[in-house]
């Protein structure tokens, strides 16, 4: 037996609890992981807190999407993205449901190995919010030499995207609170206060003007300020404000109805995430490390919606 978290119920996170599952043996082109860290996202939240229904029949519900850990396990052909898997090799596993668990079986294809620099709680951290960052990215298709306006860059996925953007030799004006303007500055993006005056504050800080926005945060002023600052509204996406994008007119991108999820674009991202930290252009921020049985308290981490890096979850 093993150890997974489930939502026992839908709400908030005390329907969050450890139960004892079986973990199977791993079948043709699966593995099995021994997790050592798994990364906590705001759309586990979702998952039973309502937003997406509350089907009973989906209960108790296994949550998480990304792992890191050691393969203890493998099926016949069990050949990942970088080639085949064995025991014993080090990973990183997305898209990897239920990855809240002391053990996952998953598909070799959804499996990359680990780069040696990472720590456990990086690995687990990084496929999520990279993923999302280079999809972002590529949506609005920022090249070198360009400037983007990125609406909550020093957040989860507003770090990657910071750091990719500059990888790719753009200029980065970042929102953020004065804060988080020094860590924006250490990671190449010109930091810029969000609120009333917002479009000025960019106006003067981009003088010759914002070829592309990326709206991490969902605000009215997000998209407003991004359609108001840029010309272009199909270099302007968001991966939350999908209500007002869409009267927008500009690109909606992830799980939301009408939305465009980016499947091949974040399963390719994995390979291109992890050479891009062994480069050393990409750094995993943590914001947070709980137990297993603390899921709890990690998703009250998340929900404030003033971490800086991620949140993970250590079996």
């Amino acid at each position: 037996m093993s150890e997974a978290v489930v939502a026992s119920a839908y709400g908030g996170p005390e329907v969050l609890s450890v139960i004892d599952v079986t973990v199977p043996e791993p079948g043709p082109g699966q593995v099995r992981i021994a997790v050592r860290a798994a990364g906590v996202n705001p759309f586990d939240h979702k998952m039973y807190s309502g937003a997406f229904g509350t089907d009973p029949a989906k209960l108790p519900m296994r949550l998480g999407a990304e792992a890191a850990g050691v393969v203890t396990a493998v099926g016949a052909d069990a050949t990942g993205p970088a080639g085949p898997v064995q025991v014993g090799d080090e990973v990183i596993a997305y898209r990897a449901p239920g990855a809240y668990a002391a053990e996952l079986v998953v598909p070799a294809s959804s499996v990359v190995p680990k780069p040696a620099g990472l720590s456990w709680e990086q690995a687990g951290g990084l496929m999520v919010v990279g993923a999302t960052a280079v999809h972002v990215l590529e949506a609005i298709s920022l090249s070198k030499d360009e400037t983007v306006l990125i609406h909550g860059a020093a957040g989860g996925v507003g770090l990657m995207a910071v750091q990719l953007a500059v990888a790719r030799g753009a200029t980065v004006l970042g929102t953020a609170s004065p804060a988080r303007h020094e860590l924006l500055r250490d990671l190449g993006a010109i930091p810029i206060a969000y609120g009333p005056g917002l479009a000025d504050r960019v106006r003067a800080a981009a003088p010759e003007g914002v070829h592309a926005a990326a709206d991490l945060v969902g605000t009215d002023e997000a998209v407003d300020v991004s359609v108001e600052l840029v010309a272009d509204r199909s270099r302007i996406a968001t991966i939350a404000g999908f209500g007002r994008g869409a009267q927008a007119g500009i690109k909606l991108l992830g799980g939301s109805p009408g939305a465009d999820p980016g499947t091949d674009v974040r399963d390719a991202a994995r390979l291109q995430l992890t050479e891009a930290v062994e480069a050393g252009r990409l750094r995993v921020l943590i914001a947070g490390s709980h137990p297993l049985r603390e899921a709890a308290a990690a998703h009250r981490q998340i929900m404030t919606g003033h971490t800086s890096g991620k949140v993970v979850l250590v079996p």
